[in-house]
């Protein structure tokens, strides 16, 4: 298996900026494993870059940089600084997509939510560091995802098939242009068009 794709830098995963190394060095300088750093990692995303609709956001961020240096970013800005930490130590990060309601049913519509894979132990392993608060109990595990939401059946929520090696190009796009956090909830893409990398 190529996991090249996964481990390359783009202008959203942008983990040679100094920002992302500092940190990187800061939280995996005496960290050995693989498993304890995607494990730090996912905890230090998770719980200390807040998400930017839990907190108000009034500034809108994209890449991993930008999420690192404002403290706090939508799902898809997270998990761009989740792989970016990651890809740092050369750990193999991948971006996985769910369809999801924007209120708790269907009212205000759809969004592509984003989390992450990460490949350890020769398995991928999926992990959502969007947060915990306001009941999601989103988790780090080896073995089956504790993600921040279920899929609700009654709803036209689902999972994409596949890990993808790049963040999703349409919600970036958006994240660019909007200036608020109305912009990102009018505008937010619903639908992932581009085919994974790895199809599960």
């Amino acid at each position: 298996m190529d996991l090249s794709l996964f481990l390359a830098e783009d202008e959203y995963v942008d983990f040679s900026s100094s920002i992302i190394t500092e940190k990187a060095y800061e939280l995996f300088h005496n960290i050995k494993t693989d498993v304890e750093k995607a494990k730090i990692a996912f905890e230090y995303v998770r719980d200390e870059i807040p998400h930017s609709f839990e907190i108000g956001a009034k500034v809108i961020t994209a890449r991993a940089s930008e999420a690192l240096a404002n403290k706090t970013g939508i799902c898809h800005a997270k998990a761009n600084l989740f792989a970016a930490l990651l890809r740092t130590q050369c750990i193999p990060t991948g971006f996985c997509f769910q369809r999801m309601t924007i209120a708790n049913d269907d009212s205000l519509g759809y969004a592509v939510h984003c989390y992450n894979a990460i490949y350890i132990d020769y398995h991928w392993i999926k992990v959502d560091a969007s947060g915990q608060a306001n009941g999601k109990t989103a988790q780090f595990s080896l073995t089956e995802p504790v993600l921040a939401f279920p899929v609700g059946e009654e709803y036209d929520e689902y999972f994409w098939d596949g890990i993808y090696a790049r963040p999703h190009s349409d919600t970036m796009k958006m994240l660019e242009k909007a200036k608020s956090l109305r912009d990102i909830r009018d505008n937010i893409p619903d639908y992932v068009n581009e085919p994974p990398d790895i199809l599960e």
